[in-house]
């Protein structure tokens, strides 16, 4: 069990900001994942952005968050909402986030604390933080302006995830952008996220090293490979993240090939209905109504048995850690006409890192051999070095933070190419303070 104690052992420092702005990561940093990051000035406005916790197995967890009126939750990935339960019930924090935000944080939460009862890893708080946490969640829309004592915060498009947002702070004496996960690309699902000028930007750098490969280019790559097995006669396993890649992947077959047999399992199902009740923040929800219409939802063992026939199966986890994709696999895998299509990351860990690396995978407590065709395909809604770059030089600012990024192999990199072009870049870690005084 993570064993925290409210307000005595956490790392961000008691005395006030003298001059300038402050901030400090609680975790995020240095790392991917994991992210939780206080900003503060002279004025006493004090604000944390997101408390995630790092999906890997065991799970991760940032450093202890003072008492803090208020949280953004930029989106509603566990990395960085996973533990919001525990600041809220021990603070009563107020969490702000977006309507559609708001809507799926519960299901995700709920699907964290099962998860980890399942498994057996420590979670830092229980149900009863988690019923404390959804009374403490407040909506709000893309560009509404709203007040936190001497600042001016409002939401723009962040392109990640349906609800993903940048937060845009006005300080008496600074314009501050934090990032959250975004990406300038457009994808099936939501628009791109759009530069603003600012003083202080917060960018993250998940790929701040490499750029993706051209997304038609990518996208062509995979529908070709599931054609080629469905011409053989083989089932697609596409196992995929509930949260925007099921989605994606939906609506890219369905626009692409609505001739094939399409079934899909997991909660992605259910993420796909509240987007469409908050369909403001979809690129084309009548696209995503169609796809959703199309593919054959999975409901009982009947249909999932009934869905060992199909030309494709999208289902979670997007990373092979349990659910409903390694019931499919388990049934797929002795047949080498199927193959398997991962279109996501794959966390050190994880099943999905296994099948890469060893072409084995934990299946109901037994590391089973994979002998099925295996791709990898970069469907990423994060930005690539390019968009990055780009990014920064849109919103044109002094400093430059880069944080939830690989310190050793990725920011580097970025950080090179941003020093060149005249900004002012800082690399945090984890638990260390910072100050901006100009």
């Amino acid at each position: 069990m993570v064993m925290y104690s409210p307000g005595r052992t956490t790392s961000y420092p008691s005395e006030p900001v003298e001059k300038g702005f402050r901030f400090h990561f609680l975790g995020g940093g240095d790392e991917v994942g994991n992210v939780g990051c206080i900003l503060e000035d002279e004025t006493g406005t004090k604000l944390l952005l997101d408390y995630g916790m790092a999906p890997s197995d065991p799970p991760r967890y940032p450093n202890e968050s003072p008492n803090i009126e208020n949280c953004i939750l930029t989106h509603s990935h566990l990395d960085h909402i996973g533990m919001a339960p525990w600041l809220s019930s021990n603070y009563g924090t107020l969490l702000h986030c977006t309507g559609l935000t708001k809507m799926i944080v519960e299901p995700m939460w709920h699907d964290c604390y099962k998860v980890s009862r399942i498994e057996g890893y420590p979670l830092a708080w229980d149900k009863r933080d988690l019923d404390e946490a959804i009374v403490n969640l407040r909506p709000y829309s893309f560009d509404e302006e709203n007040k936190l004592l001497d600042w001016k915060w409002r939401f723009l498009r962040a392109g990640h995830i349906p609800g993903a947002a940048m937060t845009y702070i006005e300080t008496p004496k600074k314009k501050i952008l934090f990032s959250g996960d975004f990406d300038t690309r457009d994808c099936e699902l939501v628009s791109g996220a759009k530069p603003i000028d600012c003083d202080i930007l917060f960018i993250e750098g998940t790929y701040a090293n490499r750029n993706h490969p051209k997304k038609e280019e990518e996208q062509q790559r995979f529908i070709d490979r599931v054609l080629e097995v469905v011409e053989r006669n083989g089932t697609c396993l596409i196992p995929a993240f509930a949260n925007g890649r099921t989605q994606d992947v939906l609506m890219l077959l369905h626009r692409t090939n609505p001739q094939l047999n399409v079934h899909i399992d997991g909660m992605g199902k259910r993420l796909v209905k509240m987007y469409l009740e908050h369909n403001e923040y979809l690129r084309d929800k009548d696209a995503l109504i169609a796809a959703l219409s199309w593919a054959k939802k999975v409901g009982s063992k009947s249909d999932k048995k009934k869905a060992l026939n199909a030309d494709v199966i999208i289902t979670t986890s997007g990373m092979l850690n349990g659910g409903p994709s390694i019931w499919y696999l388990n049934r797929l895998r002795n047949d080498l006409r199927n193959a398997i299509l991962l279109t996501g990351y794959q966390a050190e860990g994880t099943g999905g890192r296994m099948l890469l690396e060893k072409k084995q995978v934990p299946i109901f407590g037994n590391i089973s051999p994979i002998n099925l065709e295996v791709d990898q395909y970069s469907f990423s809604t994060h930005a690539g070095q390019k968009e990055l770059v780009e990014f920064v030089e849109g919103c044109n600012p002094k400093d430059v933070i880069i944080y939830h990024t690989n310190s050793a192999e990725a920011r580097p990199s970025l950080e090179k190419i941003l020093s060149e072009k005249g900004f002012t870049v800082h690399c945090p870690k984890n638990g260390e303070t910072y100050h901006i005084i100009d």
